[in-house]
């Protein structure tokens, strides 16, 4: 008679299972279209399709990239580029030799969470030296693939990109090159807190528990979190388990109050608010979406 309510209990997408990148990689979603070859002259421009996001794999020759007024990107053979924004901003430019290079165009969903797609800097440097042990087999079978019309080739093609961003973005972090959430990563400290917000991302963690965890001051756990991830830590918390309530909205089987309480509102409606100011719809439109046939 203490608790006449059961919240029910869903499972969160793993949260627990997984190491802590793989628990934040699995919030980006993407969709890849597009694999192919292009062969550069001396001192041309390489153009990329505007609206989508986009890796390169430098086959042979030198490009020079620059954005804006930074200082010009000096890419060598081997090398791979993960531009993770559209390329408005950016001139890309052959060296003064033959040069041939592998573009793959994908574009990240809506449903994926769009604060650390955003966090990602204009562009990611992987060298030769750190990606010659995976780089070279997989894209010989992505171009495989990209050529083959049979069923489920677009499939292939698209989980094939998926895997080379992971892959990509697993690599920068292990440089310790990386910036933002994933740069956080590499700090042991807010670590910590990173992973148990991941692991129990409904429960309502206090500041002073958080700092605990990372074994910090209550103001030096706010100013190193906020350095390194771009927001406060209970302002992530909060992103992360209204992007995680939408994403199980939209995969259906879930009512709106069963998501709200899962990822820890106390009502329906204080969860339906929160959903609106961040994603700018009520939960219902998403859920609706799920139950709406595709045609």
């Amino acid at each position: 008679m203490e608790n006449l309510i059961i919240h029910p209990e869903l499972q969160l997408e793993g949260f627990a299972a997984a190491d802590l990148l793989s628990q934040i990689l699995a919030k980006i979603r993407l969709t890849g279209d597009r694999v192919y070859a292009t062969t550069l002259a001396g001192a041309e421009p390489l153009r990329l399709d505007d609206n989508s996001a986009h890796i390169c794999m430098l086959r042979q020759g030198q490009l020079q990239v620059r954005h804006g007024n930074e200082p010009a990107l000096h890419i060598r053979t081997g090398d791979i580029l993960l531009f993770p924004h559209m390329p408005s901003a950016l001139s890309i430019t052959a060296g003064s030799e033959h040069t041939e290079v592998v573009i793959c165009r994908f574009w990240f969903d809506t449903s994926s969470f769009e604060a650390m797609v955003f966090a990602l800097p204009w562009s990611i440097h992987i060298r030769q030296a750190d990606a010659a042990a995976w780089s070279e087999g997989i894209l010989h079978f992505m171009l495989l693939e990209a050529d083959d019309i049979q069923p489920g080739g677009a499939l292939m093609v698209s989980r094939l990109i998926d895997l080379v961003v992971i892959r990509i973005l697993r690599t920068w972090v292990q440089q310790e090159a990386a910036s933002g959430w994933l740069k956080a990563l590499s700090d042991p400290r807010v670590a910590r807190a990173l992973k148990a917000i991941h692991e129990s991302p409904g429960t309502h963690w206090r500041i002073s528990t958080l700092a605990d965890i990372a074994g910090m001051s209550r103001s030096h756990f706010c100013e190193r979190f906020n350095t390194l991830v771009g927001r406060p830590p209970l302002r992530y918390q909060n992103e992360l388990r209204l992007s995680l309530a939408r994403s199980l909205l939209l995969k259906g089987h879930q009512r709106v109050g069963e998501v709200g309480f899962a990822i820890g509102y106390e009502s329906e409606a204080a969860f339906s608010r929160a959903y609106k100011a961040f994603f700018g719809h009520s939960p219902r439109d998403d859920s609706t979406r799920a139950d709406t046939p595709q045609t």
